[in-house]
């Protein structure tokens, strides 16, 4: 990257404040430590705020990155590619999983195109970079160009989304054949072998599985090389909506703004984003665990512990959408919740 396009230093979540946070937990009407997890991440809610109590969430956007994969035409998915632009449209009209979940979560969906292989309408191809991106097994996914074109398309969302008044943000997928790039970026990056790492994506058979491993077998010997250059890295192995979703995320985290990720390809494009701005892990909180494995080996590398454990394989952010309410009724248990002296409760009483 040249100096123009490289990330501002990230900022870490604010200690004291977290502090702070964790001391109002232990003065709370209840046991200490009697609400678990949910502490600890209205703790880190407050950090990423800068204030304690934490503020409730009253903007949470959800941004779907859709692309086409050539890797598809490989027989890597059960469906074809056609139902990309579909699924965009779908999306746009508020007809995907993600919009049901998110009307009951609170979050605003907005989709953008970056590499479909059809025509979307204006609005939603406002960044896009190609019209499908390169059989990784055989091809480069994009240009150098393409990539840092993706890369801050990504971070522009993401400056728009947070001028915009957003106060967390959610990354999600769309494309056919994208958890197979996704895999070959988590594989090389952690240096797994492919077939510890192959899932079955949207459902493919035990002949789509064996494909789809030669197939990130082969894309892993070309990725090999580029693993400590980021960007050669994403331009070799991955597509333009992954190249914008690692954009986002590290510049979300620039910007101080707290993240929930989803499944295996968001969750890749963190493990990129981690590379491109050290620390954006640090404002980051997993939604789920997928049934996908390269999404376990991701997450482990990112020391990231899931909320969720719900079998999901969706994408869209859909997992990471079904977490929020959770990390909404952690802040509220910290922000609502009476004082032992507010509440004239003797501490004596609560054990």
């Amino acid at each position: 990257m040249t100096p123009d396009d490289r990330f501002d230093a990230v900022p870490l979540p604010d200690r004291e404040v977290f502090e702070q946070a964790r001391s109002r937990q232990s003065i709370l009407t209840k046991p200490a430590s009697s609400l678990g997890r949910l502490e600890a991440l209205s703790c880190w809610v407050a950090a990423c705020q800068g204030v304690c109590p934490p503020r409730e969430l009253t903007r949470p956007r959800v941004v779907v990155f859709a692309g086409d994969h050539g890797i598809a035409q490989h027989g890597v998915s059960a469906y074809p590619t056609e139902v990309t632009a579909q699924m965009v449209a779908n999306i746009r009209d508020g007809g995907a999983a993600v919009n049901a979940l998110a009307a009951v979560a609170g979050a605003g969906v907005r989709v953008v195109d970056m590499a479909v292989a059809a025509d979307t309408d204006e609005k939603t191809s406002a960044y896009k970079v190609c019209r499908s991106s390169g059989s990784i097994n055989v091809e480069d996914a994009l240009s150098q160009e393409e990539t840092l074109s993706a890369i801050a398309a990504g971070r522009a969302i993401a400056d728009d989304e947070i001028d915009s008044g957003a106060d967390l943000l959610i990354a999600g997928d769309m494309g056919i054949g994208n958890t197979t790039p996704a895999t070959v970026l988590i594989a090389a990056i952690t240096e797994t072998e492919p077939v510890a790492a192959v899932g079955r994506g949207t459902g493919i058979d035990d002949a789509g599985w064996i494909r789809k491993t030669a197939a990130i077998r082969d894309a892993m010997r070309r990725a090999r090389p580029h693993v400590r250059d980021t960007v050669t890295l994403l331009a070799t192995a991955s597509g333009a909506d992954i190249a914008a979703m690692a954009g986002f995320l590290a510049q979300a985290s620039v910007r101080r703004t707290p993240v929930v990720l989803d499944g295996v390809v968001v969750t890749a494009a963190a493990v990129v984003a981690e590379e491109l701005a050290h620390g954006a892990r640090e404002w980051w909180l997993a939604g789920h665990r997928s049934t996908e494995p390269a999404h376990s080996i991701a997450l482990k590398h990112l020391q990231l512990e899931p909320l969720l454990e719900f079998d999901m394989r969706l994408g869209e952010g859909s997992g990471a959408v079904t977490a929020l309410p959770i990390l909404q009724s952690a802040i509220a248990t910290l922000a609502n919740m009476a004082t032992f002296a507010e509440a004239g409760v003797s501490t004596d009483d609560v054990g």
